[in-house]
């Protein structure tokens, strides 16, 4: 069954410049829709649209968890479409 989640991943200082979102789609069978960030020196905030087989889509959001990342559900959607 395929799932769509729409999460604020919050990134510490120590992750910035990694390649996260483009690593979790090599690792990961999911599809990965970036719809917002704001990126400065000491964090960086991005809201993705994660989408793929439920078990696919846990998946990765533990890894994503396990590299340091805060992974939250967006609770309101500001932008649609």
């Amino acid at each position: 069954m395929t799932d769509k989640h729409r999460l604020w991943l919050m990134f510490p200082t120590k992750l910035i410049t990694r390649p996260i979102i483009w690593e979790l789609g090599k690792i990961f069978e999911v599809i990965t829709n970036i719809r917002q960030c704001s990126v400065n020196e000491e964090i960086g905030l991005v809201s993705l649209e994660l989408e793929g087989d439920r078990d696919e889509v846990k998946r990765s959001i533990a890894w994503l968890e396990e590299q340091g990342v805060k992974v939250e559900p967006v609770e309101i959607n500001t932008i649609e479409g």
